[in-house]
């Protein structure tokens, strides 16, 4: 395996992504090379990302906020109705056998009004600037994620993202692998079509990251073959994303320290629901993906850190449609068998409708890049330098997460 790869023309790239789409859903871009085993830590970190802006108010819900009932008559989640927490918080009863029991164990923390200082309101552009973790004003490189420069300082960290396509915040310098696991229904290359493909590009530049490729999508399906295999007998699970994760949970218990994924499907606009109705079947399903993830992990749980976050939050009132529309501070999850859980971290306010953000939303006390810097330098021994080449300009704050 060599220790660094040309770039790819565009060329190259098309010929290697249509090689992937051959394969049917579960798609692997060879971005780069396989890293090697780590050398300097066995620490994990997954960044899990809800797209769409989940409604962090049915997640961690107030149940100390008379104005959160008053505003929400159709949508709030009853206080008899909450898992409790605390004095001021529940959490939303989908995730009753989940995730509860990490609560129980301490080994899960939220994170009220976090997120970052974008106004846009836009999905994508939200969502850019938490995956760039550049400063929002000026010039920002939209080939430099912050996870691909996570993994510059901690060289030697294998990482992968577990999407169809790389996102931008594992974009820049490290080449970072990417292969979707939502569908085990779709065979990767015969052996002779890989024979074939082996064959085109022998003696070129491009035959090592080939046969590294080709290699990635045989070791990946033979997993997911075992997995259906177990399925048979009726060992795994019923829904899309805790198929997903388990898949997940073992690649990283097994090679990889590094990882990224994305859930869709939170824009909420129109009938979301309370206790039951599309968002509790949404957190429902998160919510048993992650806990399956957790138990793949193994005895390596303990030396992993899962952190979920959304691109915002939504409006403290629902809206017309009884919905909730885009809005601005969140709420970020802080998983781990080794992590400080059991509390609700970092700055935080009153909810009522005088502490609103605009006078519609959460307002965001806690910046994500200075929580993940604050974490990372805990996590990975990083320095002030280090910490400032992933968060450009942004000072890491300790939350006593990990």
């Amino acid at each position: 395996m060599t220790d660094a790869i040309a770039d790819f023309s565009p060329e190259r790239r098309r010929v290697l992504q249509l090689m992937a789409l051959a394969a049917g859903a579960t798609t692997l871009s060879w971005s780069g090379k396989l890293f090697a085993a780590a050398s300097n830590t066995d620490t994990r970190f997954l960044l899990v990302f809800l797209r769409g802006g989940y409604d962090a108010s049915s997640l961690l819900v107030p149940i100390s906020s008379d104005d959160y009932y008053s505003v929400r008559p159709n949508i709030s989640i009853a206080k008899t109705q909450a898992l409790p927490l605390s004095t001021d918080w529940g959490l939303h009863p989908a995730l009753k056998d989940s995730l509860y029991p990490l609560w129980q164990r301490s080994e899960i923390a939220f994170v009220p009004f976090a997120g970052t200082d974008d106004l846009t309101r836009s999905h994508f552009e939200t969502q850019d600037s938490i995956e760039l973790g550049q400063p929002v004003s000026g010039h920002r490189d939209y080939q430099s994620g912050f996870i691909n420069r996570l993994a510059a300082q901690i060289q030697g960290i294998p990482a992968i993202s577990f999407t169809g396509t790389l996102p931008i915040c594992c974009s820049g310098g490290i080449n970072i692998p990417n292969v979707a696991l939502q569908d085990a229904n779709h065979s990767p290359f015969d052996e002779r079509q890989s024979k074939l493909l082996a064959a085109m590009y022998s003696n070129t530049a491009l035959a090592q990251q080939v046969h590294e490729g080709l290699n990635l999508r045989q070791d990946v399906a033979k997993m997911l073959q075992d997995e259906m295999t177990a399925a048979n007998r009726g060992a795994a699970s019923s829904t899309a994303f805790e198929n997903q994760a388990r898949r997940m949970g073992k690649l990283m218990r097994e090679q990889y320290r590094l990882g990224f994924v994305d859930v869709g499907g939170w824009d909420t606009h129109v009938n979301q629901g309370n206790a039951n109705g599309a968002l509790a079947t949404n957190l429902n399903n998160l919510g048993k993906g992650l806990a399956a993830f957790a138990q793949e992990t193994g005895d390596t749980w303990s030396k992993t850190v899962v952190v979920v976050v959304s691109e915002f939050g939504r409006t403290f009132r629902e809206n017309g449609n009884k919905g909730t529309d885009h809005g601005h501070g969140s709420v970020y999850w802080v998983m781990g068998g080794g992590i400080r859980g059991g509390q609700i971290a970092g700055q935080q306010s009153a909810v009522s409708i005088a502490t609103l953000f605009q006078n519609r939303d959460w307002p965001v006390l806690n910046d994500y890049r200075s929580m993940l810097g604050g974490m990372f330098g805990h996590m990975y021994g990083l320095s002030g330098k280090q910490l400032d080449a992933v968060f450009p300009g942004v000072r890491a704050v300790d939350m006593g997460l990990v």
